[in-house]
């Protein structure tokens, strides 16, 4: 008689430990999600700053001592949860003609970056110290994708949801750079600390990650100068307002022109009635006016001369050899064109588009631009009513390298003119508002944001806002702003934190990795 043998444990039953790894799996998986959720709650217009380190905590726990390829996949979905939401202005804008790709395409690329800064922080997480190299991962990541592919999109960086924040002063020590790390520092100390709640002894690496960039920042609001250092200037800011249709106002550009000659007007009539004091100079908007070679505009110099000050102004302007320009202008009362900035970083997809023929599929800009417009490599300084003005164009403002070396070229004030009016009554002008205010603290610059139909707003040098506009509504500003001339440490330093944090997370990465090889040898 033949007795048939017991067939092995993995054949006879079913391995019970599978429900619960899948249960871990989900747990995981949904907790990532909620943190990416979470992060977006915590960004601007909400001021809830605070949950930023808690939504990369969540992060961390999850990919502490984990697999590099488990960390890429929850990274992704983590950046996914959080930049679909707070992109939601890209469906607002192109949904109606294009559907969701647009929205969706942008978000998945971006997540990718993320990813591979979670595949990063798995990496590290074994080595000592652990929590200041997963912090230098997450941020070398973010310096990444704030450049590649074609010129980056550095939107929704942690920094970015700290201009009501605790952390915003240690930007003036390390600009946006310092503040991405030190959420990401607190929020991987805060996961160090739940994975060791039972074993005191190793609570003082991350204890310290949790604590010193919080204090450090608390302990540096106190010197954060407001005063003028080199007296002041009255600035009339015009929001001239625009129609809220979306991607009609591709062919509107007489509309733009129109509304903010009306309102300059108007500022024209309140000083010669005593009703607001008259300038010293004027700020207008982002695509005022349109320009060919000749760079005239006689209703421009009209209100210049009926001021007698200068106007900086915004337009898209054709140079002689044909070269389209994003430019700020120094229109002056007698000689009209005069000093000028161009636009240093490209709109990708609009102001400058690749794969042209695949581009068309989702993008209104093709036909609206038949030639990329040519872009500068140097700070915007104009000289202005007998002062340095630091000046960027919009999208210029999420980058690092253009208001800190306007501010290092003997800026004493700094100026956003912006066209915000394609994204509706969504939260992006408060995103980038945002923005503002952290280059305000990094610079020890007031900054003042001139939109076409909102947000504009007078910034202080240390992020409070004194003044801004609603959404689509016309209104012009007029205020007095300090003229700084001290020299921030984050001025000083330029891009050397960026470039020591990507050092110390690439070493900690080829490091890790070395150790892994080693120890499966």
């Amino acid at each position: 008689m033949v007795v048939p043998t017991a067939p092995a444990q993995d054949e006879a039953q079913p391995d019970r430990r599978v429900p619960g790894r899948r249960a871990a799996w989900a747990l995981r998986l949904g907790a990532v999600i909620a943190a990416g959720f979470a992060l977006y709650a915590g960004s601007p217009p909400r001021d809830l700053w605070w949950l930023a380190p808690l939504a990369f905590a969540t992060l961390a726990a999850v990919v502490r001592h984990r697999r590099p390829r488990a960390g890429f996949g929850y990274g992704m979905v983590f950046g996914f949860a959080f930049l679909l939401p707070l992109l939601g202005w890209l469906q607002d804008f192109l949904g109606a003609d294009f559907g969701p790709w647009p929205w969706l395409g942008v978000a998945a690329v971006e997540a990718l970056f993320i990813g591979l800064g979670g595949a990063g922080m798995a990496l590290v997480s074994r080595l000592r110290l652990a929590p200041v190299w997963m912090a230098a991962v997450f941020v070398t990541a973010e310096a990444i994708r704030s450049a590649f592919p074609f010129g980056g999109f550095p939107w929704g960086r942690l920094a970015f949801t700290q201009d009501t924040g605790a952390l915003l002063p240690l930007a003036s020590i390390g600009g946006a750079t310092l503040v991405s790390f030190a959420v990401a520092l607190i929020g991987s100390g805060l996961a160090e600390l739940a994975w060791r709640a039972r074993r005191p002894r190793g609570w003082a690496v991350p204890l310290a990650a949790v604590l010193v960039p919080l204090l450090g920042g608390l302990a540096m609001w106190p010197l954060i100068g407001t005063e003028a250092q080199a007296g002041t200037k009255r600035v009339a800011v015009i929001q001239g307002n625009a129609p809220n249709i979306g991607l009609g106002l591709l062919n509107s550009d007489d509309v733009l022109h129109d509304n903010h000659i009306r309102a300059a007007r108007r500022l024209v009539d309140d000083v010669r009635s005593g009703r607001v004091p008259k300038p010293d100079f004027v700020v207008m908007p982002e695509q005022v006016g349109s320009w060919g070679p000749s760079r005239t505009d006689p209703q421009l110099s009209a209100i210049a001369g009926q001021l007698d000050v200068p106007l900086i102004v915004g337009g898209l302007g054709q140079d002689s050899n044909g070269a389209l320009r994003n430019e700020i202008v120094r229109w002056d009362p007698e000689d009209g064109f005069s000093q000028r900035y161009i636009k240093q970083h490209l709109v990708p997809f609009a102001e400058t588009i690749p794969m042209r023929s695949v581009a068309s599929l989702v993008s209104p800009f093709v036909d609206r631009f038949p030639q990329d417009m040519v872009p500068a490599n140097t700070p915007g300084v104009l000289e202005v009513a007998g002062t340095k003005i630091g000046v960027g164009i919009c999208y210029d403002v999420a980058y690092d390298d253009v208001f800190g070396p306007a501010a290092a070229n003997g800026a004493q004030l700094l100026v956003v003119p912006t066209n915000n009016a394609w994204y509706g009554h969504s939260e992006m002008s408060y995103q980038q508002l945002a923005m503002s205010r952290l280059r305000a603290v990094e610079t020890g610059r007031a900054m003042l944001v001139s939109a076409t139909s909102g947000v504009s707003a007078y910034v202080r040098p240390d992020g409070s806002v004194a003044e801004q506009t609603q959404l689509f509504t016309a209104r012009n500003l007029n205020v007095e702003v300090p003229l700084r001339t001290e020299r921030t440490i984050a001025t000083e330093l330029g891009s050397t934190p960026m470039w020591t944090l990507a050092v110390l997370g690439v070493g900690a990465v080829v490091l890790a990795g070395w150790r892994t090889r080693r120890a499966n040898a």
